[in-house]
């Protein structure tokens, strides 16, 4: 990214432009409602609720919508009104989402792919997938699924009368019997991980009432995203199989997702197709649960049956895949047994050379969230100001050091004495942020680059080390009495 890029990007007052701060302003109103509860609506909250709907009086939703609403201020919350409300919701995001990303690659002049419509999907005939999560299914579930969703929506119908302030042990409770249900269904593991680690969170800030801050953007898109993901039938806007493909993969850089029962290694890179066709950003992602005890660098021992895609992450290297199946999201569903390492592949000469001309991937219509905007770029010629900033020519880009992984050698020491980045951009708190994924830096009068993935097989600092082997003691005291526990 370069300075004209960034001032282009930043044009527009910084942010969003007019009428995105309005879905935004709207999408506030409602997600105000949602602290309070449905059950409890004072006469501005009624409003932003009556707002939401009102925004899509000339489209194909108005009629259900305002129907919804209506119904819900009047105190007769169904579940089909909260799934109405919730389409409404998702679509005033995804046009925020769509304003965000679109103006990100005009700056870049990055071309993207466009989301291919399903058989029978409205969006062929001009509608959207919003529309189509306000609709009613139309193949409903076989049993006892169709319980397990039902269930689902029925503790989200729930939370949404009683609000985030009236949540309690009890009511997050209540959601344990359906998330095991859900976790013993392969097809429904998606949604199974969301509720859980959405009651996790519910949990962990119980009593809510008593609570300062509350994450409200995120709890009201967990609640969306989980009310519109347990609707009976197939649901459009999901990623599906696009193509079996083959090629040299050119990793860019690892990001990775850390909670207190799991953590992803999200994988950045860009595709060279064997067949010579046009090179393709896209991601890959292996997953491990693990216990709040494993942090920091032990969390590399979790994936080890990915060996081949952690040695290429350690020794930057470039991978050879054969008929690997590639999701209409860009996402590629990864089988280290069709991969090998190959020659080495530096991260900043990969997005120095082959960004520019990559595609990058269409946005699955439920993803599209602003938080969830995080597009990989090249940023060089830049100073680094005394809050940390990059400084390209007086275009100010705020670069997210809090997202720097604790497994890897990445800090934001070598951040600041860094002379080209290559990371993800990301729109938070109503600005656009720079997440460092690798960087070369000076290091000792020594030209060094550095990535998050550099420890995949392990440290190589003697301090992180040492650090790793008491870590890797405790691990297996933990695993001795389970052990225990579990001969009892």
């Amino acid at each position: 990214m370069l300075a004209v890029q960034l001032t282009a990007l930043l044009g527009d007052s910084g942010s969003t432009g007019q009428g995105a701060e309005e879905a935004l302003a709207l999408l506030d109103g409602f997600d105000d409602a949602l602290v309070h509860g449905l059950a409890r609506l004072a006469d501005d909250r009624a409003d932003a609720v009556a707002a939401l709907a009102a925004a899509f009086a000339a489209t194909p939703l108005g009629d259900r919508l305002a129907e919804a609403a209506g119904a819900v201020v009047s105190g007769s919350i169904t579940q089909e009104h909260l799934t109405a409300l919730a389409g409404g919701r998702v679509a005033l995001s995804g046009a925020v989402h769509d304003a965000l990303l679109d103006s990100l690659d005009t700056a870049l002049g990055r071309e993207r792919a466009e989301w291919p419509p399903a058989p029978g999907d409205p969006e062929t005939a001009g509608g959207s997938a919003a529309q189509s999560a306000a609709q009613p299914a139309a193949q409903p579930a076989a049993q006892p699924v169709g319980n397990v969703l039902g269930g689902v929506r029925s503790w989200l119908r729930e939370l949404a009368i009683t609000g985030w302030r009236g949540v309690d042990h009890d009511l997050v409770s209540a959601a344990d019997q359906v998330i095991e249900a859900l976790l013993a269904a392969p097809d429904l593991r998606r949604l199974a991980v969301l509720l859980d680690g959405f009651a996790a969170e519910l949990r962990a800030s119980c009593p809510v009432g008593s609570a300062e801050h509350l994450p409200v953007r995120r709890w009201a898109d967990l609640w969306t995203r989980a009310l519109l993901l347990a609707q009976d039938g197939v649901l459009t806007g999901e990623p599906r199989p696009a193509a079996m493909v083959s090629g040299r993969l050119l990793v860019l850089g690892v990001d990775v997702h850390e909670h207190g029962t799991a953590v992803q290694f999200q994988v950045h890179a860009v595709l060279e197709p064997s067949d010579g066709g046009t090179p393709l950003l896209v991601r890959t992602s292996v997953t491990a649960a693990k216990v709040d005890t494993i942090v920091g660098t032990a969390l590399w021992k979790l994936p080890q049956r990915h060996k081949v895609l952690l040695a290429a992450l350690a020794d930057r290297r470039c991978i050879e895949i054969a008929d690997m199946p590639l999701l209409d999201s860009g996402d590629l569903v990864w089988h280290d047994d069709r991969a090998f390492v190959s020659k080495p592949a530096d991260p900043l000469a990969t997005a120095r050379l082959c960004l520019p001309g990559a595609l990058a991937p269409a946005v699955p219509p439920l993803d599209r969230a602003p938080v969830r905007i995080a597009e990989p770029v090249l940023v060089e010629g830049y100073k680094v100001t005394k809050d940390g900033s990059f400084d390209l020519g007086g275009a100010m880009l705020t670069v997210d050091a809090e997202r720097l992984p604790g497994c890897g050698p990445l800090t934001p020491k070598l951040v600041a004495a860094s002379t080209a980045c290559v990371g993800l951009v990301r729109w938070d708190g109503g600005r656009w942020m720079l997440q460092p994924l690798a960087v070369q830096a000076t290091v000792k009068r020594e030209a060094v680059v550095v990535a998050t993935g550099d420890w995949a097989l392990g440290p190589t600092d003697p301090k992180a080390a040492k650090a790793e082997a008491r870590a890797a003691d405790a691990e297996a005291v933990l695993r001795e009495r389970a052990g225990r526990l579990l001969r009892r």
